[in-house]
């Protein structure tokens, strides 16, 4: 298993944008918007991400399920996954999303981008059993259960024989151990610690 730890940035307030770091919509920025709980995933930990599964996500079949700001979701979309959903259950957030997605069409990616105004953990369950390679899972902290769930689900729907897995973003205070107990038939290969941040890179142990 691969272990990053990154230094922790200075202490403020959140930033009001976050930048795409690679692809077609490389250096674009996207309006972070203040909502309880919206926590966007920051330009250095999503960088180790996207170097972990490459820059080239063509063919992946991607599921954004907590899309926030749509950070993860808008960064496979610009490194050329074929479909990309984002859902976003809150309402001011999916207007944001769409609004940041409207600015960013005016260059094209080669994928099918979908925004869904739709709970998130409710819509993977409604997901055929293998039906998507890469799964994003980073929602609120400070409900524990929904992340459990939604791992537990994703480990049905994900299929990364060819690439992609699931990735989880989860507060500190749990164990690594613990969020890995949840997926049995995964394991974490990538891992990461950024402050108050934990996050795994799960893969298939089926090979």
């Amino acid at each position: 298993m691969t272990k990053v730890v990154l230094k922790k940035g200075h202490k403020g307030e959140p930033p009001k944008k976050v930048r795409i770091i690679g692809g077609v919509w490389r250096s674009r920025l996207l309006t972070v918007i203040d909502l309880p709980g919206l926590r966007p995933t920051t330009d250095r930990i999503r960088e180790t991400l996207f170097n972990w599964l490459g820059q080239d996500l063509s063919g992946l079949n991607c599921l954004d399920l907590f899309a926030g700001t749509g950070a993860l979701g808008f960064e496979a979309a610009s490194r050329n996954a074929e479909v990309i959903v984002l859902l976003e259950k809150d309402k001011k957030a999916h207007t944001n999303l769409q609004a940041n997605f409207k600015l960013l069409q005016s260059s094209p990616v080669a994928g099918k981008v979908e925004i869904l105004h739709r709970d998130g953990l409710e819509f993977l369950k409604q997901q055929a059993d293998h039906s998507s390679h890469l799964i994003f899972i980073d929602p609120p902290f400070q409900d524990a259960q929904l992340l459990n769930n939604a791992l537990i689900e994703a480990a049905r729907v994900c299929d990364d024989a060819h690439g992609g897995g699931i990735y989880v973003e989860f507060p500190a205070s749990r164990t690594r151990e613990e969020v890995e107990s949840l997926l049995p038939e995964w394991h974490c290969g990538k891992y990461l610690e950024a402050g108050a941040v934990k996050a795994c890179l799960f893969r298939s142990r089926r090979g």
